[in-house]
């Protein structure tokens, strides 16, 4: 397959799952390019954006998974042109 570009925005709801999403982050850092997080403070909520490259399905189970933590919504944006 060839590798795409792209972003995944992860909206934590609850902080307390920070622990799981980086756990789920870290076990794909080979198509991680790049990681922003911003925590609100004065709310329990964080967002979290991922630049990322790799296969379409690798990017999507990085995305799966983060969504299918409680309290987490992740979306998956792939460019549509090839990397090289």
């Amino acid at each position: 397959m060839e590798k795409r570009i792209g972003t995944i925005t992860v909206l934590l709801s609850d902080r307390a799952a920070a622990a799981q999403v980086n756990e789920v982050i870290s076990s794909h850092s080979d198509i991680v390019l790049a990681r922003q997080g911003l925590p609100f403070r004065d709310r329990p909520v964080a967002v979290i954006s991922l630049i990322v490259e790799g296969e379409v399905d690798e990017i999507n189970s990085l995305s799966g998974q983060l969504g299918k933590i409680g309290n987490v919504t992740a979306k998956a944006v792939v460019t549509k042109i090839v990397s090289s």
